[in-house]
């Protein structure tokens, strides 16, 4: 499979992290899910995902290989 990415770290209570996932699956284009304040999305998407967590002000860093 193509993996998985997650987002980690993320500011606000779980409404606001909800709201963040569902903004970010639907840039990504993925399907995805919140498990403990761990967002997951299908894929690759660490690029995608950086770079909208910086345009929305958000401090944001890739990791991983």
């Amino acid at each position: 499979g193509a993996g998985v990415t997650l987002v980690t770290g993320l500011p606000g209570n779980a409404v606001q992290i909800a709201e963040l996932a569902k903004a970010l699956k639907s840039l990504c284009g993925v399907g995805g899910a919140v498990k403990d304040g761990v967002l997951e999305l299908q894929g690759d998407q660490r690029q995608r995902v950086v770079a909208e967590l910086e345009r929305r002000g958000l401090k944001a860093k890739s990791a991983g290989g």
